[in-house]
């Protein structure tokens, strides 16, 4: 693996190759349509972390273990969830979101953060895609400025000029995992396509690192492996079939 830190350290990202198996990707498909029945006041590109404490499929997801041994890659063998989202855009009518950088918005102390981003659709440049700006977090972290002139995602956009040549498209096919830095400049455009875009991104977090907001303990923090650490977290959410969704080795009465 030291090759792909090396590459994450100059790059500020990289990406792993069919990580997830087509039936659990069909799974998240399905928990993404079953979120979006459960909660039609929402956007499909706003299913965020505060869902997230009382569905065990997400948890389960989130866990699992292929994902964590790249998480892993990153923060170390003692690892927290930070937070979690769906980022779904329907055809033609998904939403950008504009350049910015993560860190510019999470309460962590410090700082250390890594981003999977797995896709739970083909993600190209044609139905919004991720983009990067390669080596970009290597710089600091920039101010950030609202935007309402277009609907997006964020409502914000970084407040400094973007040299959209130098970006780099995320093409990536279902199962596959983009792996972020919390500084890289990054963003998607709008879905004009006729495909759904849909990722989830999961944020995973040593146990070293403290989640400082207010709300304790925080909607989407649980501890997944090793030492506990610093954070107090939620507990795991039992199954109840008539209250979440179903999916291959659910069990009533355990998460």
């Amino acid at each position: 693996m030291s090759d792909v830190l090396d590459r994450f350290e100059r790059d500020g990202y990289a990406v792993f190759r069919e990580v997830i198996d087509p039936e659990l990707v069909r799974e998240a498909a399905g928990h993404v349509e079953w979120l979006q029945h459960r909660h039609p006041d929402l956007r499909p590109e706003q299913l965020g972390h505060t869902l997230l404490r009382d569905d065990p499929f997400w948890l389960r997801l989130i866990s699992d273990d292929r994902l964590l041994d790249i998480a892993e890659t990153f923060v170390g063998p003692d690892i927290a969830l930070f937070a979690s989202h769906y980022i779904s855009k329907p055809p033609y009518s998904g939403q950008p979101v504009l350049w910015h950088q993560d860190a510019a918005f999470w309460p962590l102390e410090p700082m250390r953060v890594v981003t999977l981003w797995l896709a739970v659709d083909h993600s190209t440049p044609q139905n919004g895609c991720v983009r990067l700006i390669p080596g970009s977090h290597r710089g600091g972290i920039e101010a950030m400025r609202a935007n309402t002139a277009v609907d997006n995602v964020l409502g914000e956009e970084i407040a400094v000029e973007i040299d959209e040549s130098a970006a780099v498209d995320m093409v990536l096919t279902p199962g596959d995992v983009e792996v972020h830095h919390p500084n890289i400049v990054h963003g998607s455009n709008a879905n004009a396509s006729p495909r759904r875009r849909c990722g989830l991104t999961i944020r995973y977090i040593p146990t070293s690192t403290r989640i400082t907001a207010d709300e304790q303990p925080y909607p989407s923090a649980f501890h997944l492996r090793g030492d506990p650490g610093v954070n107090t977290y939620q507990p795991w959410p039992t199954f109840d079939p008539a209250r979440h969704y179903r999916f291959a080795g659910a069990k009533v009465g355990r998460g």
